[in-house]
């Protein structure tokens, strides 16, 4: 070939051919940073009742889900979506939120039976971690590396709720009385922060708290005017999710209390939400209006799903 005609071959065909095969989108990790926020349905509708909560992932990417098909069940999310049946409660218990620890064991918010349940996940052996008649009802968890439980216990009838501290020998501890409806808690990445919501009073508070988890400045994290608050989670930047019952978002909030974005979900009852996926960063929300699952991409992984990654 002429290299005057080579070359302007080149320049005119080859080089736009190969300017556009490095500009087209690449599969796998590229393509789905490049749908950020975007909320699509996980499982399908309607295989979870609208009593749909929990919701906590394990070191395998499985999702555990309270109430699947009926209530008093929980059920498990594998990573491709498919729901199945994990486990049936006992006799007038019924499953809300739900945390792990790192030695494979679950711990269950029952709110009907005034306990929270303790499961081991390898064996579904099923006991009583604690129970007191003086519960309310054991609504959501938050659990620390050191496996020291925190549990939101509201009375939505009278609009209050109750913060409690589970040490890991079952011993309870009351933290604080006569809140409003405590439902959603959440700890900071370095542990040092306690977040508790009220859903009914639309705010958000922040606790300073101890290796030993005492409580201590009690300050305003964020509050809203409208819609309800359930479930919360962290990120390892310390970025706080609250799901938005009613509006069908989740509000993302700065570490410093500052509205991020509200993340549109296609239901408008959302409860709770867990980290996953296979880098964590894959947010998994539980919807009470659709029985199901719905999933967004993130920019950094779940807190809780960092601790699963050192078992």
């Amino acid at each position: 070939m002429n290299s005057r005609i080579g070359k302007n071959y080149f320049i005119k065909c080859l080089l736009p051919v190969l300017w556009l095969g490095c500009q087209a989108p690449r599969g796998g990790e590229d393509s789905r940073e490049a749908n950020l926020y975007r909320s699509q349905d996980f499982t399908a509708p309607g295989e979870f009742t609208s009593g749909i909560e929990g919701p906590a992932t394990d070191g395998e990417g499985n999702i555990y889900v309270v109430n699947y098909g009926r209530e008093g069940t929980i059920g498990k999310v594998n990573r491709d979506g498919k729901s199945s049946l994990f486990i049936n409660l006992p006799d007038r218990s019924t499953g809300n939120g739900i945390r792990l620890d790192n030695q494979g064991n679950m711990f269950v918010a029952d709110y009907t039976g005034h306990n929270v349940l303790k499961i081991n996940v390898f064996l579904k052996e099923i006991d009583v971690h604690v129970h007191s008649d003086g519960m309310n009802q054991p609504n959501d968890l938050a659990i620390s590396k050191t496996g020291i439980l925190y549990a939101s216990d509201p009375d939505w009838q009278a609009s209050t709720g109750n913060l409690w501290r589970i040490d890991t020998d079952g011993s309870l501890t009351l933290l604080e009385d006569n809140m409003g409806t405590t439902n959603g808690l959440e700890l900071s990445p370095d542990e040092k922060i306690l977040y508790v919501n009220e859903s009914v009073q639309l705010k958000v508070w922040a606790y300073d708290l101890s290796p030993a988890g005492e409580l201590s400045g009690k300050r305003l994290f964020i509050d809203f005017p409208d819609f309800g608050m359930d479930g919360m989670r962290c990120d390892v930047k310390g970025n706080i999710y609250i799901t938005r019952h009613g509006k069908g978002t989740v509000a993302m909030v700065s570490p410093g209390g500052k509205l991020l974005r509200e993340i549109r979900l296609k239901g408008k009852k959302p409860s709770n939400i867990t980290f996953g996926g296979e880098d964590g960063k894959t947010a998994y929300v539980t919807l009470q209006d659709r029985g199901n699952l719905e999933s967004f991409r993130v920019e950094y992984p779940g807190r809780e799903w960092k601790l699963r990654q050192k078992q």
